[in-house]
């Protein structure tokens, strides 16, 4: 009894300090993605039998090629519409998949090279169970981000985590829609570990492999070139210039060399079975013929350039004083020289309200040529990128990233909806940093998330996306507010802008419902029928201003708020 008073009493004199028993706390508290994966696999589970879009098909017609045929058919049989048109590596990945098509899935034609596939419940549970299990890589390759993590860092890389495995992006795309993002973003999430932990070899490895997944990587191309060549090939810590020739030595030659080998090696390995059929193989992978905007157009800058046209041309049929006014101004041929031309235009061309994955022809405003997009996609990398060059820090890689995934979104060439994933899993890793990037990131989450609805048309997936998502939003912009990081100059965020981007994502509940009602009505009467492209077009638009401002609002962060970016 002594001993015990003693110790007692001994406590309280002397407790122990905050810093002796943190650390103590943080390394018995458990950060596990275990149960996130058994929750998440059982709604997975419950969603088998939902609708499925034709990707589905995509990929079952993919599995049956690499299956039936050799290498030098796979990038050209067309049987079916739904080519191949993935890199080498997903090629691959859907052979070692076929492999282990079991007989009953076999007779129920999910082999089978068709022009329309033909198959039944076996098929469709074998490849959602493919899904769910190539997951795996992205819950492994995060909780290895949370292991790594310092200890003081490991609840707000929980909290990165866990919004990302249970992302709806996710579950709408890959569990319902039907792809394989979760395993892809895992491979490309790795990279960004290993730059975070500067094993920059292997963030080349990893890059690289994800890129001969899925050439959509490529977006990201210019922030991991600058961001390697600065970190791991240039050395300008102990590089003392005297004269122009002693720039040779800026150059780490061994780590150029490795760095060289690694990404010519995993390129060698995916493209050289395909060497002679290069052209054909390119052919597929960037098929520009495709048109500017996607059958709905994605919520970006052309979905407002697009909208533009359509108001343009509705005010000039409608008001004809409008068409004399604009050709007072500009001149023909940059403006249609009658209404008559006008008509003409509309009735030979898709202007883009069709829903059809052809080129785009705009009956006002100048076309758009695929140069042009390259050129704006180019340029606004360009300057998320030169800033690495100074400073080749984490938390500027990460900016970058995301930034670089911005400019192509919003003024990429043939974009689909579902690269939003781009910009929203890398500033899922930035957001944390300062708090300030919070409101930026809550618009494009939210707006993001919202513009994926269209994918899901089915009324009984109504109430899953909208209570899905608004759960999450709910939950993690709380969590991200909780444990980003609160700098000394939050004083300087712009509160208004703050406060209108706060209306902005309660105002995504009203499009969600007007669609919704429109949509209904369009079911049950044939008068709405004539605006049918009304709602794509309104979940387009909208999202589209919520995209573009958080990209306005980041960029202005990045390039002029220079103790942001600080190292800590």
């Amino acid at each position: 009894m002594k001993t015990a008073t003693s110790r007692k009493s001994t406590a309280a004199i002397n407790p122990p300090s905050k810093d002796e028993t943190k650390p103590v706390v943080m390394a018995n508290r458990r950060f596990s993605l275990w149960n996130f994966w058994i929750a998440s696999l059982a709604l997975k589970l419950l969603l088998m039998p939902d609708y499925f879009s034709t990707d589905f098909d995509v990929h079952r017609n993919w599995l049956a090629i690499t299956n039936a045929l050799p290498l030098s058919q796979w990038y050209r049989e067309n049987t079916s519409q739904w080519t191949l048109d993935y890199p080498p590596f997903f090629a691959y990945f859907e052979w070692l998949l076929s492999l282990f098509v079991p007989n009953k899935v076999r007779q129920d034609g999910c082999l089978d090279i068709l022009e329309v596939g033909n198959f039944g419940w076996p098929t469709v549970v074998f490849q959602r169970l493919t899904v769910i299990a190539s997951e795996i890589v992205l819950f492994v390759v995060l909780q290895v981000f949370i292991n790594t993590s310092p200890l003081s860092e490991r609840t707000q890389n929980f909290v990165v985590a866990s919004s990302i495995v249970i992302s709806p992006g996710f579950l709408m795309i890959d569990h319902i829609h039907f792809q394989y993002n979760g395993f892809l973003f895992g491979i490309l999430i790795a990279s960004i570990v290993a730059a975070r932990n500067k094993q920059y070899l292997w963030c080349a490895v990893f890059y690289s492999t994800a890129l001969c997944f899925k050439h959509i990587f490529l977006y990201l191309a210019p922030c991991y070139f600058m961001f390697l060549l600065r970190a791991y090939v240039l050395n300008f810590k102990d590089f003392k210039f005297k004269s122009y020739k002693d720039l040779i030595f800026i150059v780490q030659w061994t780590n150029l060399f490795k760095l060289s080998a690694i990404v010519i090696g995993i390129f060698g390995a995916c493209f050289a079975p395909f060497l002679n059929d290069s052209p054909q193989v390119l052919s597929r992978l960037f098929p520009f013929s495709r048109g500017l905007t996607h059958a709905y157009w994605a919520p970006n800058f052309w979905a407002v350039y697009s909208f533009a046209d359509k108001i343009l041309t509705f005010l000039m049929l409608k008001l004809p004083y409008v068409h004399k006014f604009a050709i007072k101004i500009i001149s023909p041929p940059l403006i249609p020289a009658s209404i008559l031309e006008i008509k003409q235009r509309m009735l030979q061309n898709n202007n883009g309200t069709k829903g059809l994955v052809q080129d785009v022809a705009f009956v006002i405003l100048p076309q758009i040529t695929p140069k042009l997009t390259f050129i704006l996609t180019a340029f606004y990398q360009a300057l998320a990128v030169i800033p690495l060059l100074f400073d080749p820090s984490f938390k500027r890689f990460i900016g970058s990233l995301t930034l670089c995934g911005l400019a192509s979104y919003i003024f990429g060439w043939h974009v689909h909806e579902k690269a939003i994933l781009l910009v929203i899993v890398p500033f899922s890793f930035l957001v944390v940093f300062d708090r300030r990037l919070l409101s930026s990131f809550m618009l494009v989450t939210a707006a993001g998330y919202v513009s994926l609805f269209p994918l899901l048309y089915e009324h009984q997936d109504f109430l899953l996306k909208c209570l899905y998502t608004a759960a999450w939003c709910t939950i993690y912009f709380y969590a991200f507010k909780k444990t980003s990081k609160l700098s000394s100059s939050v004083e300087r965020r712009i509160f208004f802008l703050d406060r209108l981007s706060t209306i902005y994502m309660f105002s995504l509940l009203a499009l969600v419902l007007g669609v919704q009602f429109l949509d209904v009505m369009n079911w049950r009467y044939q008068t709405f029928q004539k605006f049918e492209f009304l709602g794509l077009m309104s979940y387009s638009v909208y999202c589209s201003l919520g995209i573009i401002s958080s990209w306005i609002g980041l960029s202005w962060l990045y390039n002029f708020d220079e103790p942001l970016w600080m190292s800590d």
